[in-house]
């Protein structure tokens, strides 16, 4: 019996100990993973879709607390005023998860640009809805007030060939995009007025 408890002791402090260490270690890298991730997974897309702004949206960026989520907003700089922002919600696709990009301009609330940041879609099919320049361009110009939907379910935009269920993702994400806009639209010109041109 005492051989029991020693081993159960052994077993409890060396996982309590395992269990600090990787709980120091995800606290001491939780950063750099973020920077990584922005700089190589989501920056590709932020940079596309404010093509043109004079600052560099990367670093000009803030954070807004929306209920239990904390959302990051990247800024784009357009005619010597920080008037654009960009940000990310997602939407169900055919692999699973899509990450979506929108940029919207404060002052005309329309869209800048869209695209697709992370995905787990097939290959050559449901990830195009990332690569094709054709798909991602029916969203520029377009009013934060349009409904996203894909034409085949009685909506305006062109899915990408063999892949509507990645596009019907991609819309829903841009829905819930507006949505957030909507929420949180006083606490974005708030928090732009700090960026310098």
């Amino acid at each position: 019996m005492r051989e029991m408890i020693r081993l159960f002791l052994a077993v409890v402090i060396f996982s309590s100990v395992a269990g600090l260490v990787l709980a120091a270690v995800k606290s001491g890298t939780q950063e750099r993973i973020e920077l990584q991730q922005l700089q190589y997974v989501k920056g590709p897309a932020i940079l596309l879709i404010l093509e043109g702004c004079s600052n560099d949206p990367l670093k000009d960026r803030f954070k807004i607390k929306d209920g239990d989520t904390e959302r990051s907003f990247f800024v784009g700089v357009f005619d010597g005023k920080p008037n654009t922002v960009a940000f990310e919600s997602f939407g169900n696709g055919y692999g699973g998860e899509i990450g979506v990009i929108m940029a919207v301009n404060l002052d005309t609330d329309k869209i800048v640009g869209a695209g697709v940041t992370t995905h787990s879609e097939t290959p050559g099919v449901g990830s195009r809805t990332q690569t094709d320049p054709a798909f991602r361009e029916q969203f520029k110009g377009l009013p934060v007030k349009t409904t996203f939907k894909i034409k085949g379910d009685g909506g305006d935009i062109d899915a990408v060939s063999g892949a509507t269920v990645s596009s019907m993702g991609v819309c829903a994400a841009l829905t819930d995009s507006v949505d957030i806009y909507e929420r949180l639209k006083a606490d974005i010109k708030e928090k732009v007025k700090t960026v310098k041109p």
